[in-house]
């Protein structure tokens, strides 16, 4: 089986890392913090300095990384892709970005040798962990036709999306329709409440409803639980990517363009700590007065 290098493990890449692990592939990781290697090195993989010594170390690179320099960086920077020597020249970045970000990169590392996909991955890190991720892939086709089993041993749905970059489209897409959705649940059950009914009977409307789904269900789930878990949002920094494209395109977005001031209203009063269902609940409880 192919040597695969991942770069970035952090909370989503260590869960997609190590399940390429269980699926038998050798392993060649790094990260800007070493720590974050020992829990995939006692699974069996090696760890490397520098994303150049992890591309000569394999047969193909992934990445999972947090902002648009990282990935730059990893890619261009020094000690680098760019700058490796032997070893892969196949790059395929899960990355949550823009897509300038990485239709610029690949410019570059094409021009020497390298071939460039570009891909996204839906859900938490919970979800990485179970290889139940929403993998989205774009760019060159025989590199998604030729990687098939490298993506199901991470996700549970693989879809090629086209073009170099329309990965991070559809990654920003989902971030926007999702973050409008969660404001939305929220804002009318806010406004169900303030008439008299409970969240729980929201909850069992919603369900025998035409919209039913996955996304409300667990968004529901937590509401009536209001069991919050602590974490860092990606959400708003992917809602930004989407607004900042729609401003280039000219194509207007209010409600998106509004669900992101509900959560720099989040960040503001301190209600942001959270995934986005804890979120939302938090800024309408601020909007409302309601006591916490």
């Amino acid at each position: 089986m192919a040597t695969i290098g991942f770069i970035g493990i952090g909370g989503m890449g260590v869960g997609m890392a190590a399940n390429l692990i269980k699926a038998g592939y050798r392993l060649v990781v790094t990260d800007l913090r070493r720590e974050q290697g020992r829990a995939l090195e006692q699974q069996g993989a090696e760890f490397k300095a520098t994303p150049r010594e992890v591309a000569e170390s394999c047969d193909i690179v992934l990445s999972m990384l947090p902002f648009n320099e990282a990935v730059k960086a990893v890619a261009l920077g020094e000690g680098g892709l760019l700058e490796a020597q032997r070893g892969a020249k196949v790059w395929i970045d899960f990355s949550s970005i823009d897509k300038e970000t990485i239709v610029d990169a690949a410019a570059r590392l094409e021009a020497a040798g390298w071939m460039v996909a570009d891909a996204s991955a839906g859900g938490v890190e919970e979800v990485a962990a179970a290889g139940q991720l929403a993998l989205w892939i774009s760019g060159p086709k025989a590199l998604f036709d030729e990687n098939q089993p490298i993506f199901h041993a991470m996700g549970k749905s693989v879809l090629y999306v086209g073009e170099l970059g329309n990965a991070k489209l559809v990654k920003n897409a989902m971030a926007m329709l999702s973050a409008v959705q969660h404001m939305a649940v929220v804002e009318i059950g806010s406004w169900l409440k303030k008439g008299g009914l409970d969240d729980a009977t929201f909850q069992t409307v919603l369900q025998n409803s035409q919209q039913d789904s996955v996304a409300t269900r667990r968004i529901m789930d937590i509401v009536v639980s209001r069991k919050f878990k602590p974490r860092k949002s990606w959400m708003p920094k992917d809602v930004s990517f989407g607004l900042d494209m729609a401003r280039e395109m000219e194509v207007p977005m209010p409600f998106v363009s509004l669900a992101y001031q509900m959560f720099a209203i989040a960040q503001a009063t301190g209600q942001d700590g959270y995934e986005a269902t804890g979120i939302a609940c938090n800024v309408y409880d601020v909007i409302n007065g309601a006591k916490r």
